[in-house]
């Protein structure tokens, strides 16, 4: 199941299955979201930048991310749906409009300098 909105089907439905929407509002899930984006933070906190993808590598620290990983995924996509946002409409349309802004040529030399457009 890697198609995102077969994804978002499941999440609502896990979501409806224990009446967990009403507790589900935007606030609560941004949230959750920031909390599990710490989480990820967490592990990461001490791994030299040089490092991080050597030692994640690992099975069980690969493992342990994922997780994290997974949960900032569900919450995103669970918010998104409360919010009746397409995501994966507005991921692709997002990107769009980057190669437009990023052109390949010269991107590395504006990479966290180049004004924000929405």
């Amino acid at each position: 199941m890697t198609d995102l909105a077969s994804f978002t089907t499941a999440v609502r439905a896990f979501s409806a299955e224990r009446d967990w929407g009403q507790f589900q509002d935007p606030k609560s899930l941004v949230l959750a979201l920031m909390g599990e984006v710490g989480e990820v933070a967490e592990l990461l906190q001490w791994v030299p930048a040089d490092q991080a993808v050597e030692t994640f590598a690992a099975p069980d620290r690969r493992d342990r991310i994922g997780d994290e990983l997974a949960d900032v995924l569900i919450y995103l996509v669970r918010l998104a749906d409360v919010l009746g946002v397409d995501l994966g409409a507005a991921g692709e349309a997002k990107l769009a409009r980057n190669h437009a802004r990023f052109p390949v040529e010269g991107a590395a030399s504006v990479v966290g300098v180049a004004p924000h457009k929405a």
